[in-house]
């Protein structure tokens, strides 16, 4: 079998209190090199505790509502992952109804 490797990274700058100042990601398959972003959230499954592990990092020049409407996009794009991954559409369309609720509790949408 002919495996492949390919990888992608995050390069983050900190300031003296060790909080991010700016951050890169670079994945070259998709043509990304040295692009920045604001913020970033990562989860990873850890099958041996049966958890999810997480980074999440943002710049201190991410602002409140940027911030909010990431959320609100993370949380589409998890209704849409979750109905690929189970084909529970049900539970995908809840998914997708609570980032509308968010989207209108957090004031990004009336």
């Amino acid at each position: 079998m002919n495996m492949r490797t390919t990888n992608i990274s995050v390069d983050i700058q900190l300031d003296e209190n060790n909080v991010p100042e700016k951050m890169t990601w670079n994945a070259p398959d998709g043509g990304i090199s040295h692009e920045e972003t604001k913020a970033m959230l990562l989860s990873v499954w850890d099958d041996k505790s049966k958890e999810a592990l997480r980074i999440d990092l943002w710049t201190k020049d991410m602002t409140q509502d940027d911030m909010k409407r990431f959320f609100h996009q993370i949380l589409i794009s998890m209704s849409s992952s979750y109905l690929r991954a189970t084909d529970e559409e049900e539970v995908a369309t809840r998914i997708a109804a609570f980032a509308e609720e968010f989207a209108v509790a957090s004031k990004i949408k009336d």
